[in-house]
Order: structure tokens, then sequence, then C-alpha cells
């Protein structure tokens, strides 16, 4: 029975602390992902909190484990953890059973699972728990309590540490569709091999009071200017998986004209710079990005602002001077969480091959970049025309 014990504790305090680790390395995907279900739900009043939320469940995750792996404090523990599993299960079950979320963000972008794999892997996990739960008499505490608390204290300061790393620098290891190396075009497209959704033509009728759904090859026997029509949609026969690792990436101009394809297949160098709203008229990168902006000029780089909010950045750039050496796009506000989970984010691209990106925490590394890259003859029909256009 001990035996058993110590191997579901083995098991519980991995898992935790493995999932904490893949979550810390991205703390803010933790964050959107609790935005999806609070949306679902209709709290958007709790949006402000997500990443509070998220900080504070990812350093309980971690230090849980390592609790359970030390034997430390089993009946507190046991009952954090029975709760905590208790919560997870109804999540991920409650995603599973609604199909109205996908994936539950369980081991982060790195290990995407459906929301059935998620729900069945927190069933096991709730066994495992209420199994330690009800042998925690039985566990022992592996050190002393000095050496308990020593532990459990620098758990909870990496931690902390790990998650103010990343949102300060981006995650550090990429697991999006827009990391080091990837083409963006490339990752618009589905992937070869897979295999699209079947859809039928489904058609809905009204017949003495009650609606009547049948398929374009099904029509009823006795159809006749009885049935009066009521709405036709294709109706999914088997879900494929033929959906593109990047959506929503759609750069538009001031006037609504779609640029993607002219911008992602501009040859030569070219940086992108993903902004939401600068916090005040000169944020804190503002002396750095200037050198940046300084070099993308001398060299011919043409720079991209991409945002949501049009406005707010139009008048950012005019106050700096810069909005007519520069390009302002905009894009959906879901595919710029993705692509810049830290803001403002730089992108130095290659035609649509990301080669760098850097955080505004970075944009000393962008400058040494900048440098280093030659001068270019570029086309400035577009860039000019975009400008232009505002």
């Amino acid at each position: 029975m001990k035996l058993l014990i110590n191997i579901s504790r083995f098991i519980v305090g991995f898992v935790f602390i493995f999932s904490g680790l893949v979550k810390a390395n991205d703390p803010m995907g933790l964050s959107y992902k609790m935005q999806e279900f609070f949306a679902v739900w209709n709290f958007h009043s709790l949006d402000q909190y997500t990443l509070t939320f998220s900080i504070i469940m990812i350093v309980f995750e971690i230090v849980a484990g390592v609790a359970v792996l030390l034997g430390w404090q089993m009946k507190l523990f046991g009952w954090l953890l029975l709760l905590l599993i208790l919560f997870f299960s109804f999540l991920t079950g409650y995603a599973y059973l609604s199909g109205k979320i996908r994936e539950c963000g369980c081991f982060g972008d790195c290990i995407p699972l459906s929301a059935g794999q998620s729900f069945a892997k927190d069933l096991i996990l709730l066994m495992l728990v209420v199994f330690l739960f009800a042998g925690s008499i039985q566990i022992k505490p592996a050190l002393g309590k000095t050496a308990n608390i020593a532990l459990l204290a620098l758990a909870t300061i990496f931690s902390f540490s790990l998650q103010w790393f990343v949102l300060e620098h981006l995650p550090v290891i990429d697991c999006l569709p827009y990391k080091k190396g990837a083409n963006i075009p490339a990752n618009m497209k589905a992937p070869e091999g897979s295999v699209p959704d079947s859809t039928v033509i489904s058609f809905v009728y009204s017949k003495n009071g009650r609606e009547i759904e049948f398929t374009a090859d099904k029509f009823p026997a006795d159809f006749d200017d009885t049935y009066k029509f009521v709405k036709r949609y294709d109706k999914l026969v088997r879900k494929g998986n033929a959906e593109p690792p990047i959506k929503d990436f759609v750069l538009t101009t001031a006037q609504g004209t779609d640029a993607t394809e002219s911008i992602l297949y501009l040859k030569g160098y070219k940086l992108f710079m993903f902004l939401k709203t600068p916090e005040s008229p000169s944020p804190g990168w503002a002396k750095e990005f200037s050198v940046i902006y300084t070099y993308a000029k001398s060299k011919k780089i043409p720079i991209f602002f991409i945002t949501a909010n049009y406005d707010q950045v139009a008048a950012w750039l005019s106050l700096m001077g810069i909005d007519r050496e520069v390009s302002l796009v905009t894009c959906d506000a879901t595919a710029i969480k993705t692509a810049a989970r830290v803001d403002p984010t730089l992108y130095l691209l290659k035609q649509g091959t990301i080669l760098e990106k850097w955080s505004h925490a970075d944009f000393d590394q962008a400058i040494l970049e900048m440098n280093a890259l030659p001068s270019q003859d570029r086309t400035v029909q577009l860039t000019d025309s975009l400008n232009q256009a505002r």
C-alpha cells in the first residue's frame, strides 16, 4: 500500500510541476484561455483580473507539486490539491461536454490537448489525488522542516521570477506559430495531408406548425407547397484537421484594403511593430525604438505598425513625427495576442519568414541586430501608397 501511495505521489507531483512550468513559460496564454471561458459564461468583468489569476494559479500548481514530492504538510496540501483538481476537472469537463471550447490549455501551446484528452487526464489525476488524500497519514516528510520550507520558498520565488521574465522578454520556449524561423504565409495554409471538414447541405422547412430538417438528397416524399422554407445551412458531418496554425492574420489599411499578401511577400527585410496603445506620449522603450527607426530608415528597411487600435496608434505616430515614414495597418486583436505576447513586440522578417523577435525589454538587442544588417534597395510603392491612404 505504501509503495502505491509513493508512486501516486511522485506521478501527481511531477505532473503538477511540469504543468505549472509549461504554463509559467507563457502566463499570458493561460490568461487569454481564462478570458475565453469567461466570455462563454458572460463574466467579462473578470477579464482585467485574468493575468493575476493566471500567475497565482501557476505558482500554486508548482509549489503544490513540490510539496507533494517532499511529502510536506500532506493534510493541508491534500485538501488544496483536491480542490484544485476538482476545479480543473470541472473546467475540462465543461469544455468537453459543452463543445464550446476546443482546447483547455492544460499544458499551454507547447503540448496542445483537446478538451476530451484534458478531461481524461484530469479524471486520472483526480483518482490519484483522492487516493493520496485518503492515504496522506502514511506520507512522511522526506526532509526536515527547515529544508522543506526553504525548498518551497525557492519554488515560489522561481515560479514568480520565471513568469516575470517571460512577461517582460517573451516566452523562453516559443511554441506559438509565430516563433523564430516560422514562415507566416506557410502557417496560414492548412497542413499538407490534412483533411477538411465534411459537410452536407441541410434544409429546414416548416409544415403544420413544426420544423422539419432534411438534406438535399433526402427530400420528403410528400414535399409540396405546404412546406414553407425556413433556412438552409451547411451541416458538419465529420470534423477535419485542416485548420491552419495561423488564423485571422489579415493586415488592413485605413481604407479597408486587405494588404496582407502585399506586405508579407514584399522582398527583402521588413520590421513588424505590434503595438496595442502606447501607455504614454513617451513610453519607456521610445528611446531604443528611435535608434531602431534610424537604422531602418538608413538601411531602407520598411517598418509596419500593426495594431487593433488604429486611431490611438495613428495619433501617437503623428505625435512622434514619423507617421509619414512608417506604415500603419490594423489586424484582429486575437491574432495580435498570439503574435505578440508582450506589448509592444518587434519582428524582423525577410519576406514572410520571421528572423528575430524582441519584446520592448530587448530592444537593445534589436539595435545590435539592426546595426549588423546590410542596406537594401527596397521598392517604396507599397509603403508610400499605405501612407498616402491615411
